[in-house]
């Protein structure tokens, strides 16, 4: 694919926030490329090569989380499952900074990092080859008028329907109704059957859950999560 062909692509979120660190610039010079899944750019990669998992990963099973946000759940997931691979796409430079001070500490080994949009790590995803993916806490854009910059419309769920394999588990978590309300009408409708049998079943977290920092701030604020988990068929 040539970049004359390269679809428009607006993007809404935070790419930078207060100042950065000593400590968290020196984790993005010497940490990131090497923690890279690969040349997912435009720039670097434009004819979309996909994405060599099994050498990424050495044949591990893959998971993805989308908008890592700080990282503690990530790097939570990698401690607790070393068999699995897992791949990160966060654009907030922050967080990515967040996350990589996080690695060094844990000293964990199977994760990547994609610090941009989502898409375009989706783009070069192998049909089929992420058997686990977490949307947890995304942006909840609140106003209608901006509810098609969310994460749960087409745009972005049929890519990642494609990337997941039958059988694959979609976890989403989120602390406001009306985004409840979307996925749960949206994301059926791009291949994925919901997975509740009763009010258990979005009230709980799922096992081995630890709280992520938009966790505890929406119930320092009073706000209810729900743990929603789909199923691509």
């Amino acid at each position: 694919m040539t970049e004359s062909r390269r679809p428009h692509r607006n993007f809404y979120g935070r790419i930078r926030g207060k100042t950065l660190k000593p400590s968290q610039k020196t984790y993005l010079d010497e940490d990131l490329a090497a923690l890279s899944p690969g040349p997912v750019g435009w720039d670097v990669n434009p004819d979309r090569r996909p994405l060599d998992l099994h050498a990424l990963f050495a044949g591990r099973p893959v998971w993805l989380e989308i908008g890592f946000g700080g990282g503690e759940h990530m790097v939570h997931q990698a401690m607790a499952n070393p068999g699995i691979g897992i791949i990160g796409a966060e654009p907030y430079i922050n967080g990515v900074a967040m996350l990589l001070g996080k690695i060094r500490r844990a000293g964990v080994s199977n994760l990547a990092v994609h610090p941009g949009d989502a898409r375009d790590l989706m783009d070069v995803l192998p049909p089929a080859s992420v058997e686990r993916a977490f949307l947890l806490y995304p942006d909840p854009w609140p106003k209608t008028r901006h509810h098609r910059r969310r994460f749960v419309t087409p745009e972005h769920l049929h890519p990642l329907a494609r990337a997941l394999r039958p059988g694959a588990q979609l976890r989403v978590a989120t602390d406001i109704a009306d985004y409840v309300r979307q996925t749960l009408e949206e994301v059926p409708r791009a291949g994925f059957e919901w997975l509740a049998e009763g009010p258990q079943d979005w009230r709980e977290p799922w096992a081995g859950w630890i709280p992520t920092r938009y966790e505890k701030k929406a119930l320092r604020e009073g706000r209810v999560p729900h743990y929603l988990t789909f199923r691509r068929i």
